[in-house]
């Protein structure tokens, strides 16, 4: 199996990454890949990618600007050249991401101008076609916005054109998305009842609606930790989990999760 989005390059790995890596390998996690935010986690990813590269497991990196980030760096200047410096750095670097657009309100970061965002989002979606790597996107509460940046750029956008990190939405959304060609990715909050905040659709709903072979397993750690270990730290090795609940929820076994979303991993990154 494949955790095709996790943070061990986040301070909250800082004592123990390595553990929690080989925890998650001795799970069945063959292959993890962590995701940048900013420039800093981005290099940080690309580093421990370097450091894990053998059958027992192995490591990727995505880098990026996510869309919170989007204020606390200055148009124009070198943010850019360093991110594309970072992605040329190692073939270790997948895609570029987590990029997109945000506008739920969070208490630590309010909603960042969107105008921003959109700028950012589009220069990233730029910098990926010049150096031929998938996207990997964020998308809270801001479907449209970024479906139409998609579309009127995709001329710049690859087969496949990469994956919705997080997914969710409604049917609609989810329809138009797969249309384009996007794969989604499934966390550990589809173990979770009810709606989140600002949905409208179960994430069950979505699971069962996509076809098995446009999903991929990710967890986010350290967040969306899945039931039953919600409210602690997450780990890369409870993306079984979450192929558990997408088994359970489609009425197939495990190992045809695994078998399918690991190919589609492969398929999107070219592992």
């Amino acid at each position: 199996m494949i955790d095709i989005h996790c943070h061990l390059n986040f301070q909250a790995y800082d004592n123990d990454y390595d553990e929690v890596a080989k925890r998650a390998f001795a799970a069945g996690v063959t292959t993890i890949i962590n995701v940048g935010t900013k420039i800093d986690s981005s290099q940080k990813a690309v580093e421990l990618a370097e450091k894990y590269d053998s059958p027992a497991g192995e490591m990727y990196a995505i880098v990026g600007v996510h869309p919170h980030h989007a204020d606390k760096i200055e148009l124009g200047t070198d943010w850019l050249t360093q991110l594309k410096t970072i992605a040329k750095s190692s073939k270790k670097v997948v895609a570029i991401g987590e990029i997109g657009m945000d506008n739920y309100r969070y208490q630590s970061n309010g909603i960042t101008d969107p105008k921003l965002q959109a700028e950012i989002f589009i220069q990233q979606i730029e910098l990926a076609h010049k150096l031929k790597l998938p996207l990997q996107i964020h998308n809270r509460h801001a479907g449209k916005e970024i479906l139409d940046i998609l579309i009127n750029h995709k001329s710049l956008i690859f087969n496949p054109p990469g994956m919705f990190h997080c997914f969710s939405g409604n049917i609609g959304f989810t329809k138009k998305v797969l249309d384009l060609g996007f794969y989604v990715g499934f966390d550990g909050n589809i173990t979770y009842k009810g709606l989140a905040p600002g949905e409208d659709t179960e994430l069950s709903e979505l699971v069962n609606y996509v076809p098995l072979d446009r999903i991929v397993i990710e967890t986010d750690s350290p967040y969306l930790t899945p039931i039953p270990y919600r409210g602690k730290r997450n780990e890369p090795q409870y993306a079984i989990l979450v192929g558990q609940e997408i088994a359970k929820i489609k009425g197939i076994s495990l190992e045809e999760v695994d078998t399918q979303t690991t190919k589609n991993a492969k398929a999107i990154f070219r592992l």
